[in-house]
Order: C-alpha cells, then sequence, then structure tokens
C-alpha cells in the first residue's frame, strides 16, 4: 500500500436500520465456537461503525480485504461479538505497519472508553502489507455477547501507524487454529486401511505410485473455507473444483452430505479443491480440466498411509509477489500448439505465451509428510511438510499421499499477460479438504501407491 502520508477525510459508516446498503461487508461475522476451535474470528471491514478507516485490498494470506490509514483516535466497533463463558482467552490481532507509531489498539467492550479488553503496542512489521500476529493472553474477560472497540489510541502524532485486517478471541486460552485429530477414529480409519486386501497389479502394470481425480470446473466464489471458514466474500475470487457445495461454511460433514461433484469418481471422492482464480484483460478464465494426482515422492511409498477425513492443507503462498521469469521453479507453462510450448514471455516477463492451439497450464505439489496429530494448523501448512530427501523428517513421521494439481486453461495468452485474484503469478495457491470415503481412499492407496502401481481415477491398473 502506498502512503502519502496526506490523510483522507475523516468519515463514519454506521449501520442502522436499512444501512447493509452503505457497507455490504459490514455483517457481524463473530464465530460461533466449532467443533475445531473455540475461536470468534471477525474481519476488521466487517464493522458495524466506524472513523477514520479505509477498506481496501490486502495481499495478506487468504486476500480479501483489511481496514488501512488507522490513526490517533480512529476506531472500529463490532456488535454482537460472543465472547462465551468467562474464563481464559486468547486474544490477537493481524496488523502491518510501516513505521510502528508509536501507537497502540486498544480493544475495550461497551464503548469508546469502556473497559479495555486487550491492548496491542505496534511496532513496525517492515511494511503497509507486511502482517503480523500478536497475541495476549487473558486470565478472565466479560462474558456474552459484547459490543468490542478497536481504538487506535497514544499515537505520538495524527500520523497514520496501522492497519488491521482481523481479530481473534479464543475461549481456549491459547493461540488458535491447532485441530487436532480424533486418535480414535484416526486409529480405526489406520486399523482398516491395515486389515485391507491389496489387489495385485498385473504383469503390464505401469510401476509408478499413484492414482487421480479427474476434474472440471466447479463454480466461483470469494470464499475460502480453510483461511476463512465461515466467511463468505472475505477472500480473493477462487475457483472451486469437486465438491459442488462447497463455500465459506463448508465443514467435512456438509461436504460428504453432498454428493454433486465434478470429479471422478464419484461419490467416492466429495474433496473440494480450490485455487485462485485466473484473469485474461479482466475476464475470468476457468480451467478445462484439472486432474488432481495422488502419489509418492518417498524413497519406500509402501510407507504411505491415507488421509484423514476432514484434513486441511495448502500450497503455494498468496503472498508471495514477485517476478517470475522463465526458468523459475512452479511456474505456468505451455503444452501443445504448433511448437508444443511456450512462443515467448508477456511484456511484463512473467508469463508465457503459448503457441497457436496450444494450452497454458500449471502443476502445484501439495506437501508429502505429516505430523501425525493435526488436521490443521493456524498457517494451514506447519502440520506438514515435504519431503527433503525421500523420507519424511522426524518432526513429520506420517507418509501421506503427495497431492498435485495439473491445471489446464482454454487460453494462449499474450504480451499482455495474465493476472490471478491474488494478484502476480507467483502467488499462485491452492487448498484442499479432504472428504473422500474412507473405503475407497483406502483400497487406492494399498493397491496404487503401496504397491507402485499406475491407476486411473476409478482406481484400476
Amino acid at each position: 500500500m502506498t502512503r502519502d502520508w496526506i490523510r483522507r477525510p475523516m468519515r463514519m459508516v454506521s449501520l442502522g436500520v436499512g444501512g447493509a446498503a452503505m457497507v455490504a461487508a459490514a455483517a457481524v461475522v463473530a464465530l460461533a465456537p466449532s467443533a475445531h476451535a473455540a475461536e470468534l474470528v471477525v474481519q476488521a471491514e466487517a464493522y458495524s461503525a466506524q472513523s477514520g478507516g479505509v477498506v481496501e485490498t490486502t495481499v495478506d494470506t487468504g486476500g480479501g480485504s483489511a481496514v488501512g490509514y488507522l490513526s490517533r483516535g480512529d476506531w472500529l466497533r463490532y456488535d454482537g461479538v460472543d465472547l462465551g463463558a468467562s474464563g481464559a482467552m486468547a486474544v490477537s490481532v493481524r496488523v502491518a505497519s510501516a513505521t510502528g507509531g508509536p501507537g497502540t489498539v486498544e480493544l475495550r467492550t461497551g464503548s469508546l472508553t469502556g473497559p479495555v479488553l486487550a491492548q496491542f503496542t505496534i511496532t513496525a512489521t517492515g511494511g503497509w502489507q507486511t502482517w503480523a500476529t500478536q497475541t495476549v493472553s487473558l486470565t478472565s474477560h466479560p462474558a456474552g455477547a459484547q459490543s468490542v472497540y478497536a481504538v487506535m489510541a497514544n499515537a505520538g502524532s495524527g500520523a497514520d501507524f496501522v492497519n488491521l485486517n482481523w481479530l481473534s478471541f479464543n475461549t481456549g486460552g491459547q493461540a488458535s487454529g491447532w485441530i487436532n485429530v480424533d486418535p480414535v477414529k484416526w486409529n480405526a480409519q489406520l486399523a482398516a486401511f491395515r486389515a485391507m486386501a491389496m489387489a495385485p497389479a498385473p504383469p503390464d502394470a505401469v510401476r509408478v505410485p499413484e492414482f487421480n481425480a479427474t476434474c472440471t470446473y466447479s463454480h466461483s466464489l470469494k470464499d475460502d473455507p480453510i483461511v476463512f471458514p465461515r466467511l463468505p466474500g472475505a477472500s480473493h475470487m477462487h475457483t472451486f473444483i469437486g465438491n459442488r457445495s462447497a463455500n465459506a461454511g463448508s465443514t467435512v460433514d456438509s461436504l460428504r452430505a453432498n454428493t454433486a461433484t465434478t470429479c471422478a469418481p464419484t461419490p467416492a471422492d466429495l474433496s473440494a479443491y480450490w485455487v485462485p482464480t485466473l484473469y485474461e484483460r479482466g475476464t475470468a478464465v476457468e480451467p478445462k480440466g484439472i486432474v488432481v494426482y495422488y502419489g509418492s515422492r518417498l524413497a519406500d511409498p509402501s510407507r504411505t498411509v491415507p488421509f484423514p477425513l476432514g484434513f486441511e492443507m495448502i500450497a503455494g503462498n498468496a503472498r508471495l509477489q514477485e517476478p517470475t521469469p522463465a526458468g523459475t521453479v512452479n511456474q505456468f507453462y505451455c503444452v501443445g500448439g504448433t511448437t508444443g510450448g511456450a512462443i515467448g514471455r508477456s511484456a511484463d516477463g512473467n508469463w508465457p505465451v503459448c503457441a497457436p492451439g496450444g494450452t497454458l497450464m500449471f502443476q502445484l505439489v501439495f506437501p508429502d509428510c505429516w505430523d501425525g496429530t493435526h488436521l490443521d494448523s493456524p498457517d494451514h501448512k506447519s502440520h506438514v511438510a515435504y519431503t527433503p530427501n525421500g523420507t519424511c523428517p522426524a518432526a513429520f513421521p506420517v507418509a501421506i499421499p503427495s497431492v498435485s494439481f495439473v491445471i489446464a486453461y482454454p487460453t494462449t495468452g499474450s504480451a499482455d499477460g495474465f493476472t490471478l485474484a491474488s494478484g502476480m503469478a507467483s502467488s499462485m495457491h491452492g487448498d484442499f479438504f479432504n472428504a473422500w470415503d474412507d473405503d475407497a481412499q483406502g483400497h487406492r492407496v494399498k493397491n496404487c501407491i503401496v504397491q507402485s502401481a499406475k491407476c486411473n481415477s476409478a482406481g484400476q491398473f
């Protein structure tokens, strides 16, 4: 974000009766405690009233919007924030600052001058779009639904000193975001998997540990069920593949309850997959096909076990905004056409131009080693790792299938290049929310990966 240090006129936005038309994003979005964690998350732009802030796009994880240009005396009010029962709580804010103030963000309840719930001293994070999370632990807090005010205080001047992306209230009393696997269910799934009889591969089987789901485009939404669960419209535009019901409110139960999917096999794989939407000259270019490969990059693929139901992870980095010249790892590429590949680069050098009749492609590879404890983590990556040398690291001892998206876009491109909903080509990323039938996935892992035999989407050799 560029700062010119000329304060924009102070403005007040308040939602009363009929006020929703003034700021569509200002619905109350506090989360009720979920089965995953006793956490409530409020997006900064979802205020009921405010003074001095400006809603703008952010390049923080998941994209979406943040509130910037905040200085001394500015404030935001959030109504109906249910803090639950009194007791321990961890309160977090996601902030960015190029200057560090001096300044603080005070969270108060009831009014602008009400009791201080939590206070955060703002230090420079490295830029207006370089984000950091601050957390304080409370031994007690007001109970039930509250009006929470975020008040910018004690800045030494009237200059902007902070941007705010979200607030988090975790009644577990510790940093949130870790979702534990149910050990009883997981052990039962593992026992069933190990008891499965292996279907012997035929002599002419291709000895590659792999099966796949063959998919097509489903729908587009500014939702991210992993990064922004139960917060519709909080993210940048995503292209969804697979489960047709996938949206911000998706859970493993809702995905399994809906059998409409754009992936084969149906209904074995009801998982949700999504990537940022690709645009060419402002028009969305949706994939003409995606193959989700499940394989192994281990020296010993027989160590691989299935994903637990409800497993979530992300590959790539939505915040990465840097040039991607030819030869860069994990970049868009071309196949087919008159010359079988690219014939040049876009004017900015970041995108390939495919030969006439060619197809723009991207392959996104996910981590393949798991800590064995968590279905998800705060950054949606810390519970998994990539195998560095064909063996899973000690901290991530469980070998899971190596998932990769191979995406084909029906375009050849031009010197104008493309954009992603998340920004530059380098910001390409993808999400995986596992809703496979346990038996169907287990047999494929056993037959195709464990014995290193290439299978199709039906799980057949």
